[in-house]
Protein backbone atom coordinates (compact mmCIF):
# COMPACT_ATOMS: atom_id res chain seq x y z
CA UNK A 1 0.00 0.00 0.00
CA UNK A 2 1.31 3.46 -0.91
CA UNK A 3 2.21 5.53 2.14
CA UNK A 4 2.70 8.87 0.42
CA UNK A 5 0.40 11.34 -1.26
CA UNK A 6 0.87 13.29 -4.45
CA UNK A 7 -1.26 15.49 -6.66
CA UNK A 8 -0.85 15.45 -10.42
CA UNK A 9 -2.26 18.55 -12.10
CA UNK A 10 -3.24 17.27 -15.54
CA UNK A 11 -4.85 20.26 -17.23
CA UNK A 12 -6.01 23.83 -16.60
CA UNK A 13 -8.84 25.29 -18.66
CA UNK A 14 -7.14 28.14 -20.48
CA UNK A 15 -10.12 30.48 -20.24
CA UNK A 16 -11.22 30.01 -16.62
CA UNK A 17 -8.34 28.34 -14.81
CA UNK A 18 -10.53 25.42 -13.73
CA UNK A 19 -8.29 22.46 -12.85
CA UNK A 20 -8.35 18.73 -13.58
CA UNK A 21 -5.98 16.34 -11.86
CA UNK A 22 -5.53 13.13 -9.92
CA UNK A 23 -4.84 12.84 -6.20
CA UNK A 24 -2.84 9.70 -5.39
CA UNK A 25 -3.60 8.26 -1.92
CA UNK A 26 -2.81 5.00 -0.09
CA UNK A 27 -6.30 3.64 -0.81
CA UNK A 28 -6.59 4.69 -4.42
CA UNK A 29 -6.55 7.56 -6.88
CA UNK A 30 -9.08 10.37 -6.81
CA UNK A 31 -9.86 12.13 -10.09
CA UNK A 32 -10.48 15.83 -9.58
CA UNK A 33 -12.59 17.88 -9.49
CA UNK A 34 -14.45 15.58 -7.13
CA UNK A 35 -17.61 15.62 -5.04
CA UNK A 36 -17.29 13.57 -1.83
CA UNK A 37 -20.45 12.09 -0.25
CA UNK A 38 -20.67 12.55 3.50
CA UNK A 39 -20.94 9.52 5.78
CA UNK A 40 -21.08 11.39 9.08
CA UNK A 41 -21.37 8.36 11.35
CA UNK A 42 -19.42 5.86 9.20
CA UNK A 43 -22.24 5.49 6.70
CA UNK A 44 -23.74 7.58 3.92
CA UNK A 45 -27.37 7.73 5.02
CA UNK A 46 -29.63 5.40 3.05
CA UNK A 47 -27.06 4.25 0.48
CA UNK A 48 -25.25 0.91 0.32
CA UNK A 49 -21.47 1.18 -0.10
CA UNK A 50 -21.69 -1.02 -3.21
CA UNK A 51 -24.14 1.47 -4.71
CA UNK A 52 -21.86 4.37 -3.85
CA UNK A 53 -19.09 2.73 -5.85
CA UNK A 54 -21.41 2.03 -8.77
CA UNK A 55 -22.53 5.66 -8.67
CA UNK A 56 -18.92 6.79 -9.00
CA UNK A 57 -17.86 7.61 -5.43
CA UNK A 58 -14.08 7.46 -5.14
CA UNK A 59 -13.83 8.94 -1.62
CA UNK A 60 -16.25 9.46 1.27
CA UNK A 61 -16.19 11.47 4.48
CA UNK A 62 -16.80 10.69 8.12
CA UNK A 63 -16.95 12.96 11.15
CA UNK A 64 -14.44 12.97 13.98
CA UNK A 65 -16.77 14.45 16.60
CA UNK A 66 -19.64 12.04 16.02
CA UNK A 67 -17.42 8.94 15.88
CA UNK A 68 -15.59 10.06 19.02
CA UNK A 69 -18.93 10.33 20.83
CA UNK A 70 -20.32 7.08 19.37
CA UNK A 71 -19.01 4.38 19.11
CA UNK A 72 -15.66 5.84 20.23
CA UNK A 73 -12.40 6.12 18.31
CA UNK A 74 -10.73 3.40 20.39
CA UNK A 75 -13.40 0.91 19.32
CA UNK A 76 -12.95 1.88 15.68
CA UNK A 77 -9.20 1.36 16.08
CA UNK A 78 -9.82 -2.13 17.52
CA UNK A 79 -11.99 -2.89 14.48
CA UNK A 80 -9.04 -2.11 12.21
CA UNK A 81 -9.86 1.54 11.52
CA UNK A 82 -12.68 3.07 9.52
CA UNK A 83 -11.85 1.20 6.31
CA UNK A 84 -12.40 -2.16 7.99
CA UNK A 85 -15.15 -0.98 10.35
CA UNK A 86 -17.38 0.36 7.56
CA UNK A 87 -16.11 -1.99 4.84
CA UNK A 88 -14.95 0.76 2.50
CA UNK A 89 -11.68 0.07 0.70
CA UNK A 90 -11.41 3.46 -1.01
CA UNK A 91 -10.03 6.72 0.38
CA UNK A 92 -11.69 8.29 3.43
CA UNK A 93 -11.50 11.84 4.77
CA UNK A 94 -12.34 12.84 8.33
CA UNK A 95 -13.00 16.41 9.38
CA UNK A 96 -11.64 17.64 12.67
CA UNK A 97 -14.93 17.85 14.53
CA UNK A 98 -14.36 21.53 15.19
CA UNK A 99 -17.47 22.70 13.37
CA UNK A 100 -19.64 20.24 15.32
CA UNK A 101 -18.09 21.25 18.65
CA UNK A 102 -19.20 24.83 18.00
CA UNK A 103 -22.52 24.16 16.26
CA UNK A 104 -23.96 21.12 18.06
CA UNK A 105 -22.80 21.61 21.64
CA UNK A 106 -24.87 24.23 23.42
CA UNK A 107 -22.33 24.38 26.22
CA UNK A 108 -18.75 24.97 25.13
CA UNK A 109 -15.86 27.08 26.32
CA UNK A 110 -13.02 28.03 23.99
CA UNK A 111 -9.59 28.26 25.58
CA UNK A 112 -6.14 28.45 24.02
CA UNK A 113 -5.51 24.84 25.03
CA UNK A 114 -8.67 23.64 23.28
CA UNK A 115 -12.45 23.51 23.55
CA UNK A 116 -14.34 22.23 26.58
CA UNK A 117 -17.79 21.00 25.60
CA UNK A 118 -20.73 18.90 26.64
CA UNK A 119 -21.83 15.98 24.46
CA UNK A 120 -25.02 16.63 22.51
CA UNK A 121 -26.01 13.01 23.27
CA UNK A 122 -25.76 12.72 27.04
CA UNK A 123 -24.33 16.00 28.31
CA UNK A 124 -21.03 14.45 29.39
CA UNK A 125 -18.02 16.77 29.56
CA UNK A 126 -15.13 16.54 27.08
CA UNK A 127 -12.08 18.46 25.94
CA UNK A 128 -10.87 18.66 22.34
CA UNK A 129 -7.29 19.86 21.96
CA UNK A 130 -5.32 19.81 18.71
CA UNK A 131 -3.33 16.89 20.11
CA UNK A 132 -6.45 14.96 21.09
CA UNK A 133 -8.07 15.54 17.71
CA UNK A 134 -4.96 14.22 15.95
CA UNK A 135 -5.00 11.15 18.19
CA UNK A 136 -8.70 10.51 17.46
CA UNK A 137 -8.19 10.83 13.70
CA UNK A 138 -5.17 8.54 13.83
CA UNK A 139 -7.30 5.96 15.62
CA UNK A 140 -10.01 6.35 12.97
CA UNK A 141 -7.37 5.82 10.28
CA UNK A 142 -8.71 8.02 7.47
CA UNK A 143 -6.41 8.79 4.55
CA UNK A 144 -6.98 12.54 4.77
CA UNK A 145 -7.35 14.32 8.11
CA UNK A 146 -8.10 17.93 9.02
CA UNK A 147 -6.44 20.23 11.48
CA UNK A 148 -8.44 21.31 14.53
CA UNK A 149 -9.66 24.82 13.76
CA UNK A 150 -12.05 27.45 15.05
CA UNK A 151 -14.74 28.16 12.48
CA UNK A 152 -15.96 31.67 13.30
CA UNK A 153 -19.65 32.32 12.81
CA UNK A 154 -21.07 34.45 10.02
CA UNK A 155 -21.60 37.89 11.54
CA UNK A 156 -18.48 37.89 13.73
CA UNK A 157 -16.78 41.24 14.12
CA UNK A 158 -13.32 41.71 12.62
CA UNK A 159 -11.76 41.39 16.07
CA UNK A 160 -13.64 38.18 16.85
CA UNK A 161 -12.76 36.69 13.46
CA UNK A 162 -9.10 37.66 13.88
CA UNK A 163 -8.92 35.98 17.28
CA UNK A 164 -10.42 32.80 15.81
CA UNK A 165 -7.95 32.93 12.90
CA UNK A 166 -5.01 33.36 15.28
CA UNK A 167 -6.17 30.40 17.32
CA UNK A 168 -6.61 28.31 14.16
CA UNK A 169 -2.99 29.06 13.20
CA UNK A 170 -1.70 28.17 16.66
CA UNK A 171 -3.70 24.95 16.67
CA UNK A 172 -2.40 24.05 13.21
CA UNK A 173 1.19 24.11 14.44
CA UNK A 174 0.24 21.88 17.36
CA UNK A 175 -1.57 19.47 15.02
CA UNK A 176 1.53 19.20 12.84
CA UNK A 177 3.70 18.49 15.87
CA UNK A 178 1.27 15.88 17.22
CA UNK A 179 0.75 13.95 13.97
CA UNK A 180 2.64 10.63 13.84
CA UNK A 181 1.19 8.54 10.99
CA UNK A 182 2.90 8.82 7.60
CA UNK A 183 -0.06 7.21 5.81
CA UNK A 184 -2.35 10.15 6.60
CA UNK A 185 -2.36 13.52 4.82
CA UNK A 186 -3.01 16.53 7.05
CA UNK A 187 -4.77 19.51 5.45
CA UNK A 188 -4.50 22.95 7.07
CA UNK A 189 -7.66 25.06 6.97
CA UNK A 190 -7.93 28.66 5.79
CA UNK A 191 -10.27 30.72 7.98
CA UNK A 192 -10.83 34.47 8.33
CA UNK A 193 -14.61 34.78 8.11
CA UNK A 194 -15.81 37.33 5.51
CA UNK A 195 -12.84 39.69 5.91
CA UNK A 196 -10.49 39.93 2.94
CA UNK A 197 -7.41 40.81 4.96
CA UNK A 198 -7.95 37.94 7.39
CA UNK A 199 -8.54 35.43 4.61
CA UNK A 200 -5.28 36.37 2.92
CA UNK A 201 -3.38 36.34 6.20
CA UNK A 202 -4.80 32.96 7.19
CA UNK A 203 -3.81 31.54 3.82
CA UNK A 204 -0.31 33.01 4.15
CA UNK A 205 0.10 31.28 7.51
CA UNK A 206 -1.36 27.96 6.32
CA UNK A 207 0.65 27.60 3.09
CA UNK A 208 3.92 26.40 4.68
CA UNK A 209 1.99 23.45 6.13
CA UNK A 210 0.07 22.65 2.93
CA UNK A 211 2.42 19.91 1.78
CA UNK A 212 -0.34 17.45 0.81
CA UNK A 213 -3.44 19.59 0.44
CA UNK A 214 -5.21 22.70 1.71
CA UNK A 215 -8.79 23.29 2.86
CA UNK A 216 -10.94 26.41 2.85
CA UNK A 217 -13.36 26.51 5.77
CA UNK A 218 -15.90 28.92 7.13
CA UNK A 219 -17.79 29.44 3.87
CA UNK A 220 -21.34 28.39 2.97
CA UNK A 221 -22.28 29.19 6.57
CA UNK A 222 -25.04 31.69 5.87
CA UNK A 223 -23.33 34.34 3.77
CA UNK A 224 -24.69 35.28 0.32
CA UNK A 225 -23.30 33.04 -2.39
CA UNK A 226 -21.76 35.98 -4.23
CA UNK A 227 -19.67 36.72 -1.13
CA UNK A 228 -18.33 33.17 -1.06
CA UNK A 229 -17.37 33.49 -4.73
CA UNK A 230 -15.66 36.83 -4.05
CA UNK A 231 -13.53 35.28 -1.33
CA UNK A 232 -12.59 32.38 -3.59
CA UNK A 233 -11.57 34.87 -6.26
CA UNK A 234 -9.57 36.83 -3.69
CA UNK A 235 -7.49 33.92 -2.41
CA UNK A 236 -7.23 32.02 -5.68
CA UNK A 237 -3.95 33.64 -6.89
CA UNK A 238 -2.30 32.77 -3.57
CA UNK A 239 -3.46 29.14 -3.31
CA UNK A 240 -0.71 26.55 -3.85
CA UNK A 241 -0.77 24.97 -7.29
CA UNK A 242 0.80 21.61 -6.49
CA UNK A 243 -1.72 20.24 -3.97
CA UNK A 244 -5.50 19.68 -4.04
CA UNK A 245 -7.70 22.55 -2.87
CA UNK A 246 -10.69 21.51 -0.77
CA UNK A 247 -13.75 23.76 -0.23
CA UNK A 248 -15.45 22.39 2.87
CA UNK A 249 -19.21 21.88 3.18
CA UNK A 250 -20.24 22.95 -0.34
CA UNK A 251 -22.31 20.71 -2.61
CA UNK A 252 -25.20 22.33 -4.49
CA UNK A 253 -24.83 21.98 -8.28
CA UNK A 254 -24.37 25.70 -8.87
CA UNK A 255 -21.80 26.05 -6.09
CA UNK A 256 -19.86 23.08 -7.44
CA UNK A 257 -19.69 24.71 -10.87
CA UNK A 258 -18.71 28.10 -9.48
CA UNK A 259 -16.14 26.54 -7.15
CA UNK A 260 -14.49 24.58 -9.95
CA UNK A 261 -14.53 27.73 -12.09
CA UNK A 262 -12.45 29.35 -9.35
CA UNK A 263 -9.85 26.60 -9.11
CA UNK A 264 -11.27 24.32 -6.40
CA UNK A 265 -10.59 20.58 -6.67
CA UNK A 266 -12.52 18.89 -3.83
CA UNK A 267 -15.98 19.42 -2.32
CA UNK A 268 -18.20 17.72 0.26
CA UNK A 269 -21.73 18.29 1.48
CA UNK A 270 -24.63 16.45 3.12
CA UNK A 271 -27.07 18.27 0.83
CA UNK A 272 -27.50 15.44 -1.70
CA UNK A 273 -28.78 12.96 0.88
CA UNK A 274 -30.51 15.53 3.09
CA UNK A 275 -32.74 16.90 0.33
CA UNK A 276 -33.21 13.35 -0.94
CA UNK A 277 -34.66 12.34 2.41
CA UNK A 278 -36.95 15.35 2.15
CA UNK A 279 -38.25 14.32 -1.28
CA UNK A 280 -36.19 16.50 -3.61
CA UNK A 281 -34.08 15.42 -6.59
CA UNK A 282 -31.41 17.24 -8.57
CA UNK A 283 -32.02 16.79 -12.29
CA UNK A 284 -30.52 18.16 -15.49
CA UNK A 285 -33.59 20.42 -15.81
CA UNK A 286 -33.60 21.69 -12.24
CA UNK A 287 -34.90 20.48 -8.91
CA UNK A 288 -37.84 18.08 -8.78
CA UNK A 289 -39.87 18.10 -5.56
CA UNK A 290 -41.16 14.58 -6.00
CA UNK A 291 -43.85 14.76 -3.33
CA UNK A 292 -45.78 17.37 -5.33
CA UNK A 293 -49.19 16.46 -6.70
CA UNK A 294 -48.08 17.36 -10.22
CA UNK A 295 -46.27 14.00 -10.36
CA UNK A 296 -49.19 11.81 -9.27
CA UNK A 297 -49.62 10.41 -12.78
CA UNK A 298 -46.15 11.15 -14.13
CA UNK A 299 -44.77 7.82 -15.30
CA UNK A 300 -41.41 9.20 -16.49
CA UNK A 301 -38.10 8.91 -14.61
CA UNK A 302 -36.76 11.68 -12.42
CA UNK A 303 -34.21 12.54 -15.09
CA UNK A 304 -34.20 11.04 -18.57
CA UNK A 305 -30.49 11.87 -18.82
CA UNK A 306 -29.58 9.82 -15.74
CA UNK A 307 -28.69 6.14 -15.71
CA UNK A 308 -28.81 5.56 -11.96
CA UNK A 309 -30.73 2.60 -10.54
CA UNK A 310 -33.61 4.88 -9.57
CA UNK A 311 -34.04 6.48 -12.97
CA UNK A 312 -33.65 3.20 -14.84
CA UNK A 313 -36.33 1.43 -12.82
CA UNK A 314 -38.84 3.83 -11.26
CA UNK A 315 -41.09 6.75 -12.14
CA UNK A 316 -41.91 10.03 -10.46
CA UNK A 317 -45.40 8.72 -9.72
CA UNK A 318 -44.00 5.72 -7.85
CA UNK A 319 -41.48 7.80 -5.89
CA UNK A 320 -44.20 10.29 -4.98
CA UNK A 321 -46.30 7.39 -3.70
CA UNK A 322 -43.41 6.12 -1.56
CA UNK A 323 -42.90 9.57 -0.07
CA UNK A 324 -46.55 10.04 0.75
CA UNK A 325 -46.81 6.70 2.55
CA UNK A 326 -43.52 7.30 4.39
CA UNK A 327 -41.67 4.37 2.86
CA UNK A 328 -37.91 4.53 3.45
CA UNK A 329 -37.22 3.37 -0.10
CA UNK A 330 -38.06 6.87 -1.34
CA UNK A 331 -35.18 8.35 0.67
CA UNK A 332 -32.83 5.62 -0.51
CA UNK A 333 -33.69 6.08 -4.18
CA UNK A 334 -33.56 9.87 -4.10
CA UNK A 335 -30.29 9.92 -2.16
CA UNK A 336 -28.68 7.52 -4.61
CA UNK A 337 -29.98 9.53 -7.55
CA UNK A 338 -28.67 12.83 -6.16
CA UNK A 339 -25.22 11.42 -5.46
CA UNK A 340 -25.10 9.90 -8.95
CA UNK A 341 -26.18 13.23 -10.45
CA UNK A 342 -23.40 15.13 -8.70
CA UNK A 343 -20.76 12.59 -9.67
CA UNK A 344 -21.82 12.90 -13.31
CA UNK A 345 -21.70 16.67 -13.01
CA UNK A 346 -18.10 16.46 -11.79
CA UNK A 347 -17.12 14.07 -14.59
CA UNK A 348 -18.70 16.36 -17.16
CA UNK A 349 -16.84 19.34 -15.74
CA UNK A 350 -13.60 17.39 -15.85
CA UNK A 351 -14.13 16.59 -19.53
CA UNK A 352 -14.93 20.24 -20.24
CA UNK A 353 -11.71 21.32 -18.55
CA UNK A 354 -9.64 19.03 -20.75
CA UNK A 355 -11.44 20.46 -23.79
CA UNK A 356 -10.91 24.08 -22.63
CA UNK A 357 -14.68 24.51 -22.85
CA UNK A 358 -15.66 25.01 -19.21
CA UNK A 359 -17.44 28.30 -19.79
CA UNK A 360 -19.59 26.84 -22.57
CA UNK A 361 -20.35 23.80 -20.40
CA UNK A 362 -21.47 25.96 -17.48
CA UNK A 363 -23.67 28.12 -19.69
CA UNK A 364 -25.33 25.06 -21.20
CA UNK A 365 -25.89 23.53 -17.77
CA UNK A 366 -27.48 26.70 -16.42
CA UNK A 367 -29.67 27.08 -19.48
CA UNK A 368 -31.33 23.78 -18.53
CA UNK A 369 -30.97 23.71 -14.74
CA UNK A 370 -31.46 27.39 -14.06
CA UNK A 371 -28.92 29.60 -12.30
CA UNK A 372 -29.59 30.03 -8.61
Amino acid sequence: MRENFSYELQHIDKYTGARAGVFHTPHGDILTPVYMPVGTQATVKGVYPRDLKEAGSSIILSNTYHLYIRPGDELVKKAGGLHAFMNWDGPILTDSGGFQVFSLTKLNKIKEEGVYFNSHVDGSKHLFTPERVMSIQENLGADIIMQFDQCSEYGYTHAQAEAAMDRTTNWLKRCVDAKTRRDQALFPIVQGNMYDDLRLESLRRAKPFATEGIAIGGLSVGEPKHRMYEILELIRPELPESVPRYLMGVGSPDCLIEGVRRGIDMFDCVLATRVGRNGTAFTSKGKVVARNGAYREDFTPLDENCNCYCCKNYTKAYIRHLINVNEMLSSMLLSLHNITFLHKLMRDMREAIFADSFTAFAEEFYSQYGKI
